[in-house]
């Protein structure tokens, strides 16, 4: 499927698409490395992020460079940060075991807030969606039930009172308590984790997660 025209989203302006043509990343992407935070027993590498065949997809295997752990892929657009606008990602999961997370990360990397609009928590069955806030990390938490292994397109539209989450063009769950709202600048991140380091069952086999395409707006 192509990514949305420029006109899509009524109200919104088009201000950034991607559909990982070629075999190297867009510009203003850059993948992770070192161990997720609040995971400490995982790693992420550059090698497992991989764009080939019309996709980006982010690998998690047991690398024998890291003593055979599980090592996964993840990626930030960190030179892009906006406050509100709408972000929607098309991806899918090969398999089940390690967690695929398309989330807004805060520009300034002090947590939180956060804003995960597809955290799948290493299910094929369904994905949830939470906004982190506060000091205490007070959440705000959303699931639904639906094949992953199937592409869909996960959107996450954010204003200064209202998070409103959506999947195929259908809002599926959102936040209107204005307290919880993030007001400042956040960056687009994908990735995926195992959490086998902490106290988590680790994947039975190779898994990946896929992603078609991204496209943003900023409200016009």
């Amino acid at each position: 499927m192509s990514p949305p025209s420029a006109g899509a989203l009524p109200g919104y302006t088009q201000s950034y698409v991607t559909d990982f043509s070629g075999t190297s990343l867009p510009s203003g992407w850059y993948t992770y490395s070192g161990n997720p935070g609040g995971d400490p027993g995982a790693q992420w590498s550059a090698s497992h992020v991989v764009v080939a065949n019309g996709m980006l997809s982010l690998n998690a295997w047991q690398d024998p460079a890291y003593n055979n752990s599980w090592v996964t892929g993840g990626l930030c657009q960190c030179d892009v940060a906006k406050t509100y606008g709408a972000y929607f990602v098309r991806s899918r999961l090969t398999g089940s075991g390690a967690t695929g997370v398309e989330l807004l990360w805060p520009a300034a990397n002090v947590w939180p807030p956060e804003i995960d609009f597809n955290e799948t928590f290493g299910s094929t069955t369904g994905t949830s969606a939470t906004v982190h806030y506060n000091a205490n990390n007070q959440q705000i938490h959303n699931s639904v039930k639906i094949d992953m292994t199937q592409w869909h397109t996960w959107g996450v539209i954010w204003t200064p009172t209202s998070i409103t989450y959506t999947v195929d063009g259908k809002v599926w769950a959102s936040v209107t308590n204005t307290s919880a709202i993030p007001n400042q600048a956040m960056t687009l991140d994908l990735q995926q984790q195992t959490w086998c380091g902490s106290g988590w069952a680790c994947p039975s086999s190779p898994q990946s997660m896929q992603v078609d395409w991204v496209a943003e707006y900023s409200a016009s």
